[in-house]
């Protein structure tokens, strides 16, 4: 159901001055969540990005989004925006009821920011836009929930560690198995899971993984890069990943995981359209899993595959991704580093940040991106100019979505 014509009225006026103190309502609205609900902050919440204020920034940008598309209406924009949140909110197994809490204080928030300018006739309409994107996630997480054969919120398990291999030396895959030798749940190309893991201070940190392996071959498999502390140019210190280090030094062959049942939007089309999968740094990973799939299913569709990295060390699963190309008949590789050591450059492997100017593209390309939010701004912008329609250019955020191209 649209926004009624009274509220949308109220929003149009509104959204100015809610937009301009929206950096301001969304720190103060997490403030007094977690202080009513501690354990939110501890359990289910990425606590590092709430130090750092993605969370926030995140969560402005989608209401603001959100709001935005209700007055000059873009069906494929709210979809896509909503779909990325609900498989999101499907795999912390989020349930209806928390969207109430939510509610609560948030509106406490804006109150408390805007003062006398919310009056009845703005709180309503702005209750209304809240529950008309509340309702709909909650729809569209209740069909996820259904499909993937659970009860709202019952997505956890448990697993066992089978195997752990190095991909590059901070970064290592894991293969999952179910305890009892049942078949895992089945996932499309492109998915994560949610990965659980209680802290040496008691807190449960959750975080997703792309899957790095083909459907068909039965088990999970993930890739943890282990995230270190390091001072932005700005003096800025971003802290070391919390659960990335514990999996990193702590998890082994013979371990149990809790994870959930995988989800994700960003999966591989099967109409046979030419692909473009780009990558940067561990952005590499759902590209893996996608070229595993192309490769076990004799996919002949034309695949360009493009990653960047720091260096060939650093590059995870760097033989597996030109092993997999190969077995692929019409895929190729072109790969970047800012440093190539004491190699030389090849016409497939150069030195520098990825540049399409010069790939033949197919006006029909998918393209699928995965990185650094430079990185696939600048990747995107070149492949329109290359006149490859936004529409087909699709990503994956790593974390909290700040990205919302607006063509």
């Amino acid at each position: 159901m649209p926004l009624s014509a009274e509220s949308k009225e109220v929003i149009r006026a509104t959204l100015p001055a809610v937009g301009a103190a929206i950096g301001d309502i969304t720190p103060l609205f997490y403030k007094k969540m977690f202080a009513a609900h501690p354990e939110l902050e501890r359990n289910l919440f990425n606590r590092g990005n709430q130090k750092q204020g993605e969370q926030q920034k995140a969560l402005a940008g989608s209401i603001a989004a959100f709001a935005t598309l209700q007055l000059d209406p873009d069906p494929a924009r709210v979809e896509a925006i909503l779909s990325r949140i609900a498989h999101k909110h499907a795999s912390l197994g989020i349930k209806p009821d928390e969207y109430w809490i939510v509610h609560k204080h948030l509106f406490e928030a804006i109150v408390e920011v805007l003062g006398e300018a919310v009056t009845p006739e703005v709180a309503a309409a702005w209750d209304e836009l809240y529950w008309l994107m509340a309702n709909t996630l909650i729809k569209l997480e209740d069909d996820l929930y259904k499909a993937a054969g659970v009860a709202p919120g019952d997505v956890w398990r448990t697993v066992r560690v089978a195997e752990r291999r190095h991909q590059s030396a901070d970064t290592v895959s894991f293969v999952l198995t179910s305890l009892d030798g049942a078949p895992l749940p089945a996932f499309r190309p492109g998915q994560y899971l949610s990965v659980g893991v209680v802290l040496p201070d008691g807190a449960r940190q959750i975080r997703q993984y792309s899957l790095t392996n083909a459907p068909s071959q039965g088990d999970w498999r993930i890739t943890v890069k282990r995230i270190l502390a390091t001072t932005t140019p700005d003096g800025a210190v971003a802290p070391a990943g919390e659960v990335s280090n514990f999996l990193y030094d702590n998890v082994f062959e013979g371990d149990d995981l809790q994870v959930t049942t995988p989800f994700g939007d960003l999966v591989l089309p099967d109409d046979g359209a030419p692909l473009l999968l780009a990558s940067a740094g561990i952005g590499c990973t759902p590209m893996i899993g996608m070229l595993a799939h192309l490769a076990e299913t004799g996919d002949e569709r034309k695949v360009s595959v493009l990653h960047a990295d720091r260096s060939v060390a650093n590059h995870a699963h760097r033989h597996e991704l030109a092993t997999l190309v190969e077995r692929i008949p019409s895929a190729e590789v072109h790969r970047w580093y800012e440093d190539l050591g004491a190699r030389e450059p090849l016409e497939t492997v150069r030195v520098g940040r990825a540049d399409v100017s010069d790939l033949p593209l197919d006006p029909n390309t998918k393209a699928y991106l995965c990185g650094p939010l430079p990185f696939m701004l600048s990747l995107r912008e070149a492949l329109i100019e290359r006149n490859v329609p936004a529409e087909n250019i699709h990503y994956e955020v790593f974390g909290p979505d700040s990205w919302a191209p607006s063509a």
